[in-house]
């Protein structure tokens, strides 16, 4: 048995994906599925803010994409909104401080629905939880997770229209947010109080180190498929090491 670091790639079939926005705009992005299992659901991840480094390749994406399809058997969908680059490659348009976005995660929902990739759910990370918030409240989804909400650019009033979707969500807000801490979260969200609000301890709003990592990939797992929890923390097979870490 691999004790499963940072840099840690485990087997999955990836598959280089382009998604067509509605006003068509051409994203770049990645499907990893498993490759000895069928997939239990897909995760749809929405990234960091972009004017800030942000993009489908921040590290807790790579690492979603890197373990979850062998450990949990999910299907992980990661893409780069509008304008956005990143090693994956480079979308077509530019920032809209997450209106047209929207356009964006409604073209990942439609690509997973129309080639049958199961049940949907949404990771939305800091400014990926704003456009999550803004534009997914009517979609037809099985679950969204939000890390690191910052509520930078969405309203109270956006925010309530949550309090009558059909589906869990849930928010994962760190102790040590640079922007939301768990307080004043629970405050903010108090307008649509089916968001369950879970904060942990020592984190900080990057989610950096394996500890943090764990707990976040665990929360999710736990969300989706809660006989796959505790994750393992190594691995009896092939394994490769990224090396840009």
């Amino acid at each position: 048995m691999t004790e499963i670091v940072s840099n840690s790639v485990l087997p999955a079939k990836r598959e280089m994906i382009s998604l067509l926005t509605s006003d068509g705009e051409k994203l770049v992005g990645e499907l990893a599925s498993p490759t000895d299992q069928k997939s239990i659901a897909t995760i749809i991840t929405v990234h960091p803010l972009p004017t800030h480094g942000g993009n489908t390749d921040s590290h807790l994406y790579r690492k979603m994409s890197w373990r979850l399809p062998a450990l949990a058997g999910i299907n992980i969908l990661r893409f780069n909104t509008r304008g956005t680059c990143s090693k994956l490659g480079t979308s077509t348009g530019v920032f809209d401080s997450s209106n047209n976005e929207g356009k964006d995660l409604l073209a990942a929902i439609k690509y997973m629905k129309d080639n049958n990739l199961g049940k949907p759910y949404v990771v939305g990370w800091s400014f990926g939880t704003d456009v999550t918030l803004r534009h997914g409240f009517d979609q037809d989804l099985s679950g969204v997770i939000l890390l690191s909400p910052p509520l930078r650019f969405t309203t109270q009033e956006e925010l309530a229209r949550w309090k009558n979707v059909s589906f869990p969500v849930i928010a994962l807000v760190p102790e040590l947010d640079d922007y939301l801490k768990p307080a004043e979260a629970k405050q903010r969200f108090s307008v649509a109080p089916n968001i369950q609000i879970i904060a942990q301890p020592g984190a900080k709003h990057l989610w950096v180190g394996e500890k943090s990592v764990q707990f976040v990939l665990n929360q999710i797992v736990q969300f989706i498929a809660p006989l796959k929890v505790p994750l393992p923390i190594s691995w009896d097979g092939p394994m490769e090491k990224w090396n840009d870490i």
